[in-house]
């Protein structure tokens, strides 16, 4: 308010002229010169209208750049979208892509069981002080029973020790309470691999005087029912014998990582019903 009461009488002249130039330039026709009069309020005015087409083609250009900034951002938005969709296409890909590698492994693995075999998925994990277990997708609906084994692309994982009608549980090569009957490949001696937790087993009730080397591969010797024989169990990590005693202790590492498992093989026979 004080700076229109303070600038008034200017405010309200420059009004007058610039409507007077507006009339003016209304009431000049296209075919004759203007007049004096004319001619002397197009010049007082000039000086002023300059700065008025500045201020105008300066709103003008930031008005542009303001569209122009939100076309940019508008576009931007439209490419991380399509980012993001590609990207997640891709992802999709690659895990369709490793899928396949292990399926493909898997059915190796199945085409040398020369028994009925069923596919089966990992869904969850159960590990507490006293077992270590995998739950399977597959049950007693689809012909599981207790004590069947359960192989994957790289050999031996356990066997079902628990069944439900849609489910089961599985409990692992490397649990204390697991044991499997055993060859040593190379040299064929024989023993019980036990669960030692930590990803590790054991190999048991092999006398000293056997045969047995870091490297060597224990594969089932398919006593006792539960595994045919020949799958593979693992690779010896050490070997120690003891200056008493009439066994030696040998380590073993499975070839099955059970972290990593996803899908593995029920062998379809034996099991209690």
């Amino acid at each position: 308010m004080e700076f229109i009461k303070k600038y008034i009488v200017a405010l309200v002249t420059g009004f007058a002229l610039l409507g007077a130039l507006i009339l003016f330039s209304l009431n000049v026709p296209n075919n004759r010169e203007a007049n004096l009069v004319e001619r002397s309020v197009m010049n007082l005015f000039a000086p002023l209208l300059k700065p008025v087409a500045g201020v105008s083609g300066m709103f003008e250009k930031v008005w542009d750049g303001y569209i122009d900034l939100v076309n940019v951002r508008r576009e931007n938005e439209r490419l991380n979208f399509a980012i993001k969709e590609l990207s997640s296409r891709t992802a999709a890909g690659d895990e369709a892509l490793l899928e396949n590698r292990r399926l493909d492994h898997l059915l190796e693995m199945k085409e040398s069981i020369t028994l009925p075999t069923l596919g089966v998925t990992v869904v969850g994990e159960d590990v507490s002080s006293w077992f270590h277990t995998l739950v399977i997708d597959r049950g007693s609906s689809s012909g599981l029973r207790v004590g069947m084994a359960v192989v994957a692309a790289d050999g031996v994982v356990g066997q079902v020790v628990k069944v439900a009608a849609e489910s089961s549980r599985v409990l692992l090569l490397t649990d204390h309470a697991s044991g499997v009957a055993a060859t040593i490949q190379r040299s064929r001696a024989r023993g019980v691999v036990k669960g030692r937790g930590e990803g590790l087993c054991s190999l048991e009730f092999t006398t000293r005087e056997e045969d047995v080397k870091v490297g060597d591969l224990v594969i089932t010797s398919g006593i006792g029912g539960v595994y045919t024989k020949g799958l593979p169990i693992g690779e010896v990590t050490m070997v120690k014998r003891g200056q008493y005693g009439i066994f030696q202790t040998v380590t073993i590492r499975p070839r099955v990582n059970i972290a990593h498992l996803e899908e593995m093989l029920v062998i379809l026979r034996g099991g209690n019903e």
